[in-house]
Protein backbone atom coordinates (compact mmCIF):
# COMPACT_ATOMS: atom_id res chain seq x y z
CA UNK A 1 0.00 0.00 0.00
CA UNK A 2 0.97 3.46 -0.57
CA UNK A 3 2.16 5.71 1.89
CA UNK A 4 0.40 8.94 1.97
CA UNK A 5 2.92 11.82 3.15
CA UNK A 6 1.77 15.82 3.04
CA UNK A 7 0.85 15.42 -0.62
CA UNK A 8 0.36 12.37 -2.72
CA UNK A 9 2.53 13.32 -5.81
CA UNK A 10 -0.07 14.26 -8.84
CA UNK A 11 2.26 12.11 -10.98
CA UNK A 12 0.47 9.18 -9.10
CA UNK A 13 -3.09 9.61 -9.96
CA UNK A 14 -2.51 10.92 -13.80
CA UNK A 15 -0.86 7.26 -13.68
CA UNK A 16 -4.16 6.46 -12.32
CA UNK A 17 -6.56 7.99 -14.40
CA UNK A 18 -7.82 5.75 -17.46
CA UNK A 19 -10.36 6.42 -20.31
CA UNK A 20 -13.41 3.96 -20.99
CA UNK A 21 -16.20 4.38 -22.36
CA UNK A 22 -14.67 8.05 -23.01
CA UNK A 23 -14.63 8.53 -19.55
CA UNK A 24 -11.95 9.67 -16.94
CA UNK A 25 -12.30 7.00 -14.57
CA UNK A 26 -10.04 5.31 -11.47
CA UNK A 27 -10.65 1.72 -10.90
CA UNK A 28 -11.14 0.19 -7.72
CA UNK A 29 -7.75 -1.78 -6.74
CA UNK A 30 -6.13 1.95 -7.76
CA UNK A 31 -8.51 3.14 -5.67
CA UNK A 32 -7.90 0.80 -2.40
CA UNK A 33 -4.60 1.15 -2.52
CA UNK A 34 -4.64 4.68 -2.26
CA UNK A 35 -7.37 4.56 0.42
CA UNK A 36 -5.32 2.39 2.35
CA UNK A 37 -7.98 -0.55 2.15
CA UNK A 38 -8.18 -4.13 0.30
CA UNK A 39 -10.21 -3.68 -2.90
CA UNK A 40 -12.51 -6.18 -1.34
CA UNK A 41 -13.31 -4.21 1.59
CA UNK A 42 -13.86 -0.93 -0.61
CA UNK A 43 -16.18 -2.93 -3.27
CA UNK A 44 -17.99 -4.14 -0.45
CA UNK A 45 -18.58 -0.58 0.87
CA UNK A 46 -20.24 0.35 -2.65
CA UNK A 47 -22.08 -2.71 -2.77
CA UNK A 48 -23.77 -1.48 0.67
CA UNK A 49 -24.25 1.63 -0.94
CA UNK A 50 -25.03 0.88 -4.10
CA UNK A 51 -27.98 3.45 -4.05
CA UNK A 52 -25.17 6.41 -4.29
CA UNK A 53 -23.66 4.77 -7.33
CA UNK A 54 -25.99 5.38 -10.37
CA UNK A 55 -24.05 4.49 -13.34
CA UNK A 56 -22.59 7.66 -14.79
CA UNK A 57 -21.09 7.57 -11.23
CA UNK A 58 -19.52 3.85 -11.39
CA UNK A 59 -19.62 1.30 -13.55
CA UNK A 60 -18.36 -2.22 -14.14
CA UNK A 61 -15.92 -3.06 -16.72
CA UNK A 62 -16.65 -5.58 -19.38
CA UNK A 63 -14.23 -8.29 -19.99
CA UNK A 64 -13.16 -6.73 -23.19
CA UNK A 65 -12.41 -3.42 -21.35
CA UNK A 66 -10.60 -5.30 -18.71
CA UNK A 67 -8.47 -6.85 -21.35
CA UNK A 68 -7.93 -4.12 -23.24
CA UNK A 69 -6.53 -2.15 -19.92
CA UNK A 70 -4.41 -4.55 -19.14
CA UNK A 71 -2.62 -5.02 -22.54
CA UNK A 72 -2.33 -1.26 -22.06
CA UNK A 73 -0.52 -1.54 -18.48
CA UNK A 74 2.42 -3.49 -19.13
CA UNK A 75 3.53 -3.83 -15.72
CA UNK A 76 -0.17 -4.11 -14.20
CA UNK A 77 0.29 -6.26 -10.81
CA UNK A 78 -3.64 -7.08 -11.06
CA UNK A 79 -3.27 -10.68 -10.94
CA UNK A 80 -6.38 -13.15 -11.39
CA UNK A 81 -9.52 -11.32 -10.65
CA UNK A 82 -12.68 -12.95 -9.90
CA UNK A 83 -14.49 -9.94 -10.62
CA UNK A 84 -14.70 -7.52 -13.29
CA UNK A 85 -13.14 -4.28 -11.71
CA UNK A 86 -15.55 -1.13 -10.96
CA UNK A 87 -14.84 1.67 -12.79
CA UNK A 88 -15.33 5.11 -11.09
CA UNK A 89 -16.21 8.56 -12.53
CA UNK A 90 -14.93 11.91 -10.85
CA UNK A 91 -18.16 11.76 -9.28
CA UNK A 92 -17.89 8.13 -8.14
CA UNK A 93 -14.53 9.25 -6.59
CA UNK A 94 -16.02 12.26 -4.31
CA UNK A 95 -19.40 9.86 -3.44
CA UNK A 96 -16.88 7.22 -2.27
CA UNK A 97 -15.29 9.62 0.59
CA UNK A 98 -19.10 9.64 2.26
CA UNK A 99 -18.99 5.86 1.82
CA UNK A 100 -15.20 5.26 3.19
CA UNK A 101 -15.50 7.81 6.27
CA UNK A 102 -11.87 7.85 7.02
CA UNK A 103 -9.37 10.61 7.09
CA UNK A 104 -7.36 9.45 4.55
CA UNK A 105 -10.27 8.58 1.90
CA UNK A 106 -11.09 12.63 2.85
CA UNK A 107 -7.23 13.44 2.27
CA UNK A 108 -6.86 11.59 -1.18
CA UNK A 109 -10.34 12.26 -2.67
CA UNK A 110 -9.08 16.46 -1.64
CA UNK A 111 -6.49 15.48 -3.79
CA UNK A 112 -7.80 13.56 -6.92
CA UNK A 113 -10.34 16.63 -7.43
CA UNK A 114 -7.29 18.81 -7.69
CA UNK A 115 -6.36 16.39 -10.51
CA UNK A 116 -9.27 16.06 -12.24
CA UNK A 117 -9.83 20.31 -12.26
CA UNK A 118 -6.36 20.49 -12.90
CA UNK A 119 -7.22 17.94 -16.20
CA UNK A 120 -10.24 20.14 -17.02
CA UNK A 121 -8.35 23.10 -17.17
CA UNK A 122 -6.02 21.84 -19.30
CA UNK A 123 -8.15 20.77 -21.58
CA UNK A 124 -9.62 24.01 -22.01
CA UNK A 125 -6.06 25.55 -22.49
CA UNK A 126 -5.76 23.16 -25.32
CA UNK A 127 -8.87 23.85 -26.47
CA UNK A 128 -8.51 28.17 -26.36
CA UNK A 129 -5.39 27.40 -28.06
CA UNK A 130 -6.96 25.21 -31.43
CA UNK A 131 -9.57 28.30 -31.16
CA UNK A 132 -6.50 30.68 -31.87
CA UNK A 133 -4.87 28.49 -34.27
CA UNK A 134 -8.00 28.03 -36.45
CA UNK A 135 -8.70 31.75 -36.44
CA UNK A 136 -4.87 31.90 -37.82
CA UNK A 137 -5.78 29.47 -40.32
CA UNK A 138 -8.67 31.06 -41.70
CA UNK A 139 -6.77 33.93 -42.27
CA UNK A 140 -3.31 32.99 -43.40
CA UNK A 141 -3.52 30.16 -46.44
CA UNK A 142 -0.37 30.59 -47.35
CA UNK A 143 1.33 29.54 -44.34
CA UNK A 144 -1.43 27.25 -43.33
CA UNK A 145 0.48 23.64 -43.99
CA UNK A 146 2.14 24.29 -40.48
CA UNK A 147 -1.21 26.01 -38.98
CA UNK A 148 -2.79 22.80 -40.27
CA UNK A 149 -0.69 20.66 -38.92
CA UNK A 150 -0.29 21.88 -35.58
CA UNK A 151 -4.25 21.67 -35.65
CA UNK A 152 -4.67 18.53 -36.90
CA UNK A 153 -2.25 17.69 -33.82
CA UNK A 154 -3.77 19.74 -31.34
CA UNK A 155 -7.24 18.05 -32.13
CA UNK A 156 -5.79 14.46 -32.06
CA UNK A 157 -4.91 15.35 -28.17
CA UNK A 158 -8.40 16.82 -27.05
CA UNK A 159 -10.04 14.55 -28.89
CA UNK A 160 -8.63 11.02 -28.90
CA UNK A 161 -9.05 8.33 -31.16
CA UNK A 162 -9.47 4.90 -29.86
CA UNK A 163 -7.56 3.77 -26.73
CA UNK A 164 -6.77 0.48 -28.88
CA UNK A 165 -3.39 -0.14 -28.65
CA UNK A 166 -1.76 -3.36 -30.44
CA UNK A 167 -0.44 -5.93 -28.03
CA UNK A 168 3.14 -5.00 -26.41
CA UNK A 169 5.85 -7.96 -26.60
CA UNK A 170 7.21 -10.12 -29.00
CA UNK A 171 5.14 -11.93 -32.73
CA UNK A 172 5.92 -15.11 -33.19
CA UNK A 173 6.38 -16.18 -37.25
CA UNK A 174 8.56 -14.21 -38.39
CA UNK A 175 11.23 -15.63 -39.91
CA UNK A 176 15.04 -15.34 -38.50
CA UNK A 177 16.39 -12.84 -41.55
CA UNK A 178 13.47 -10.46 -40.99
CA UNK A 179 14.35 -10.00 -37.61
CA UNK A 180 17.74 -8.43 -37.91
Amino acid sequence: MLEISEALPEEILFRKIHRVRDQKVLLDADLAELYGVATKQLKQAVRRNRARFPADFMFELTKVETENLRSQNVTSSWGGQRYAPFAFTEQGVAMLSSVLSSERAIEVNIQIMRVFVKMRQWVTSYADLLGKIEALENEQSRSSDHIREIYTLLKELLEPESMERPPVGFRTGLSAGAAS
